[in-house]
């Protein structure tokens, strides 16, 4: 099973404030529906809260979420109180793609072991964001695929899609 990691980060990693997004894109939103359809997706609990009521679970996926609260549940959703539990579970469900969601604690955690990073370089800075994607070394990484997106009248940041394999 190939772990990988989706995220849309601006240029200084930010990825969210007050548990909430940056920017609404609504093409990379659909970026996102496609990569993930029908695939396990694995996120941490405030993660999952900032989906909101209406999208929760989020549908046409397997929802993992990791929780350290042992009372917490959720109908529709797999809850795991540790990282290696849900991937496990994914792994002994066949999944072929493993998808980690976020947010930044939950993406600090699984770098050390994803193997595909599927980022949308969102070209803003937020330096007020309070949630990041965590740095990594592009030298351990090898951009595979780049496709740019223009700001325009639903889009107000230019963005590239990029697909980075890990060495």
């Amino acid at each position: 099973m190939k772990i990988s990691m989706i995220v849309a980060r601006a240029q200084n990693g930010a990825i969210g404030k007050n548990n909430d997004m940056l920017w609404h894109l609504p093409d990379d939103m659909k970026y996102f529906k496609d990569k993930t359809r029908n695939h396990h997706i694995l996120m941490g609990r405030k993660n999952f809260d900032s989906l909101g009521e209406k999208y929760q679970p989020l549908p046409n996926r397997v929802n993992l979420v990791v929780t350290r609260n042992k009372d917490w549940q959720h109908e529709g959703v797999k809850v795991f109180h540790e990282i290696d539990s849900a991937i496990t579970f994914a792994k002994d469900q066949n999944e072929k793609e493993l998808f980690i969601i976020g947010g930044g604690e939950i993406y600090s955690a699984c770098l050390p072991f994803s193997e595909r990073l599927y980022i949308t370089e969102v070209y803003a800075e937020f330096p007020d964001a309070d949630a990041y994607f965590p740095e990594f070394d592009k030298k351990n990484w090898v951009e595979v695929k780049r496709e740019k997106h223009s700001a325009d009248e639903k889009h107000p940041y230019a963005f590239d899609y990029v697909v980075y394999e890990r060495r």
